[in-house]
């Protein structure tokens, strides 16, 4: 598998590097050289989870890993379901929340831990990597207790559940968590300026495991095919999905799903108030606002990370940017729409009720609608008991670490102080 650079095409590495590397010069984000055409679409769908995945991902990453080695990746991380539950009348939730830490992230960071670990060279690894809710606990439990990996996950403080939080600063060990006194976009930058500081990056060994890396990326292609086998042919054949969006990665995903074969009609992009892409899509000007907390935390990113890559999939595939629907939804609007669900009998959380209320409000006659739902309701479990005005259990993934001492350090958004810390 080749990949480049966005910002520098002529910088070309294969997959390996680009896992162990993470970004390339100038934060450049790699992306495939080629993405194949799948022409065997029905077949693939027959197949189950962890099979179907292997074709997948073998016809991406091609030869460069044995197969025999990829096939073990593969059913090494993907150990938990990915179901589809109607909702309403023609509207399915696709759940990825039944993996070890309740969250979508569970099939990117996992895959990630197994690509490191098979492509990594002698020498130290450091893993940095920001966090808005989701995606800290996901790498953190993929990594924890690997030999020779330090795992350091940048949050900011106060602006993640208090669940999130547990469920990843509990684990010591070989994982170092701080909480940043700013909002996700500070720590964000601050994972940037340390991949552009060549010498740390070498002392350290530094990679990321946020959708930056393109082994998370091209996990999350699996679940859309997942999504698609659970719906009967004809639904398959109009079908749209709604995207939950603070980093892109996701979108991104599905639209790497759609290049290789994927029969989705066409994608929505909902996102809370930080709602630049949404607003570009409207006006054409790019203008991120400052970052501001929302209900649904994990989307509280304005300067979205992998939006370059969206971009050049549709420049690539001949693809308009108008095609691509869009929306946002306000605190009071998330509220209202986590009810709705309720009173249909659907259990969601406010990410996954913002993709739900923008697909309900853009479906057309004889369209099916997929929206996906990206984290367990407990993960929010103060907000939503308060607003559906009922006790939420918390499932044993989440009560144990509940009980456990949090072990954070905390920092201001000081890249100074964030090199000495990575260095001692």
């Amino acid at each position: 598998m080749n990949l480049y650079n966005i910002k520098h095409p002529t910088e070309q590495v294969s997959f390996a590097q680009a896992v162990r590397q993470g970004l390339g010069k100038d934060q450049g984000l790699f992306f495939p050289e080629t993405i194949p055409q799948l022409h065997n679409i029905d077949e693939l769908l027959a197949l189950p989870l962890v099979e179907r995945s292997q074709k997948i991902l073998g016809a991406l990453i091609g030869d460069e890993i044995p197969t025999d080695k990829l096939n073990a990746m593969i059913e090494n991380a993907f150990t938990f379901p990915a179901p589809v539950a109607k909702v309403a009348d023609n509207i399915y939730a696709l759940e990825l929340f039944h993996g070890p830490t309740l969250a979508f992230k569970d099939f990117g960071g996992r895959f990630m831990a197994q690509a490191l670990a098979t492509v990594r060279k002698d020498g130290k690894i450091t893993i940095l990597t920001a966090t808005s809710g989701d995606t800290g606990a996901a790498v953190a439990h993929a990594f924890y207790g690997l030999e020779n990996i330090e795992v350091v996950i940048l949050y900011p403080k106060g602006k993640i559940s208090p669940l999130q939080e547990k469920l990843f600063c509990t684990l010591g060990g070989n994982i170092r968590t701080v909480a940043i006194n700013a909002d996700f976009d500070a720590c964000q930058a601050l994972v940037k300026q340390a991949f552009d500081d060549e010498t740390l990056r070498q002392t350290i060994g530094l990679n990321s495991a946020n959708s930056i890396n393109i082994s998370r990326l091209l996990a999350q292609v699996c679940y859309y095919f997942e999504a698609a086998a659970q719906l009967t042919a004809e639904q398959r054949q109009n079908l749209v999905v709604s995207v939950p969006s603070g980093n892109f990665g996701n979108l991104t995903a599905g639209l790497i799903a759609k290049t290789l074969g994927l029969p989705i009609k066409r994608f929505i992009a909902s996102t809370n108030a930080n709602d630049t892409v949404p607003r570009y899509l409207q006006t054409g000007e790019w203008s991120p606002n400052a970052t501001v907390a929302t209900l649904s935390n994990a989307m509280d990113v304005s300067r979205p990370n992998n939006w370059p890559r969206v971009e050049e999939l549709f420049k690539r595939n001949g693809w308009n940017l108008s095609e691509l629907g869009s929306g946002a939804l306000n605190d009071a609007q998330t509220e209202t729409a986590l009810k709705a669900q309720y009173a249909q009998g659907y259990l969601c959380e406010p990410h996954g009720a913002i993709a739900y209320q923008v697909l309900s409000e853009q479906l057309q006659a004889g369209e099916t609608g997929l929206f996906l739902c990206t984290a367990h309701p407990a993960k929010f479990k103060e907000s939503v008991e308060r607003i559906l005005d009922i006790e939420l259990p918390l499932p044993e993934a989440l009560d144990k670490h509940n009980k456990l001492p949090l072990l954070s350090d905390e920092m201001d958004a000081d890249f100074v102080a964030l090199r000495a810390y990575l260095l001692k």
